[in-house]
């Protein structure tokens, strides 16, 4: 999958979660300021943000995913129930 740059979750100095403090309009130039949390799939890492877009791509279909991916459908499951158990504790958190 094509990836950009993706927004930093964790201080480069001493790894705690970062906040978003402002956004703009490139259009305008307004801009809002404050404390406002990440959303929760940002939090993740990169490849399973990458499988979680592939999975909606895929219209959620494990088979259909592992056949793109060259790779079982056990092990397609198995990714996905990880990433689930990593959304559980992030929204715990």
């Amino acid at each position: 999958m094509n990836t950009k740059n993706k927004l930093p979750i964790l201080c480069p100095s001493c790894e705690n979660e970062l906040r978003v403090t402002q956004l703009s309009c490139e259009k305008c130039q307004t801009g809002v300021s404050g404390s406002f949390a990440l959303p929760l799939l940002l939090k993740l890492p990169q490849d399973e943000l990458d499988f979680v877009l592939q999975f909606f791509m895929t219209s959620g279909s494990l088979k259909q995913m592992a056949q793109q991916m060259n790779i079982s459908y056990p092990t397609v499951r198995n990714k996905l129930d990880d990433i689930i158990e990593r959304l559980q504790k992030l929204k715990n958190e």
